[in-house]
């Protein structure tokens, strides 16, 4: 009876642990689940959203920010480009939204003929683009820069021109590498 006794023990001492090991597995599973479906990668190839995001930092896009309501002004969106079979993903922030006027004139964004205000940066925008008269945006259109105004294909040219609702991946949320310079992406 004593030997009985103990083996049903050592029995639901294992037990108990498998249980605890099939949980934390679990766990991992959901989150990855969670993760993969709801985010993607990308990395950042060159400095035109430098000083927020560098080149070559890994960031995570939430492919579901936007799902209900469009990008705010000044969100930092993940979005493919118009062509046809481009796997690329770039790397911008909003700063017209769908029906505004915008235009870039003496070295600073207007926004239906006012300054804009608030800007991420005071840069002295050199190269106004096709905004050097004004653009008007269409009804599920975007006009966005890089951060670094002056090292930026962006908007302002027609190699990337507005950007289409339905081209827009998600939100930038978080660095993810270098570890040193994980952070969230305001």
């Amino acid at each position: 009876m004593i030997s009985y006794h103990r083996r049903y023990q050592e029995n639901t001492t294992l037990l108990n642990l498998l249980k605890y090991i099939f949980d934390i597995l679990m766990v991992i599973l959901t989150a990855y689940v969670l993760v993969s479906f709801s985010c993607t990668r990308t990395t950042i190839l060159g400095g035109s959203m430098e000083s927020s995001i560098n080149n070559d930092d890994t960031v995570l896009v939430n492919k579901f920010a936007y799902a209900i309501k469009g990008p705010k002004r000044f969100d930092c969106i993940a979005f493919e480009p118009d062509s046809i079979g481009s796997s690329k993903l770039y790397v911008k922030r909003v700063i017209g939204l769908p029906g505004e006027t915008v235009q870039i004139k003496e070295g600073h964004i207007y926004i239906n003929g006012e300054l804009l205000e608030n800007d991420i940066t005071d840069t002295y925008i050199v190269t106004a683009g096709m905004t050097i008269n004004p653009v008007k945006l269409g009804d599920d259109e975007y006009f966005c820069l890089g951060d670094n105004r002056n090292n930026s294909e962006d908007s302002r040219f027609s190699s990337i021109g507005m950007v289409k609702r339905k081209h827009i991946i998600g939100k930038t949320w978080m660095v993810l590498s270098p570890f040193e310079d994980i952070k969230f992406i305001k």
